[in-house]
C-alpha cells in the first residue's frame, strides 16, 4: 500500500528530516485550504489526504521521541 511505503519512509528519516516534513506539510495544507475558499482547487481529496500524512508524521515524531 501507498501508505505503509510512507510510513516506512518516515521511519528512517531523522527527527529534523521529520520536523522539514512537517512544517511543508501543514504549509502545503494551508495553500490547498486557500485555493478551496476561493474555488480553485479541483482535488478536494487531497486535503483530507494531506491531513492524515501530518496526523502519520506526528505520530512518528513522538513515536521517536518516547524510544
Amino acid at each position: 500500500m501507498k501508505s505503509n511505503k510512507f510510513i516506512e519512509e518516515l521511519m528512517t528519516k531523522s527527527a529534523d528530516e521529520l520536523q522539514q516534513d512537517l512544517v511543508a506539510a501543514k504549509k502545503e495544507l494551508f495553500n490547498l485550504r486557500f485555493q478551496n475558499a476561493t474555488n480553485q482547487l479541483d482535488n478536494t481529496a487531497r486535503i483530507k489526504e494531506v491531513r492524515k500524512n501530518i496526523a502519520r508524521i506526528q505520530t512518528v515524531i513522538s513515536q521517536k521521541a518516547r524510544a
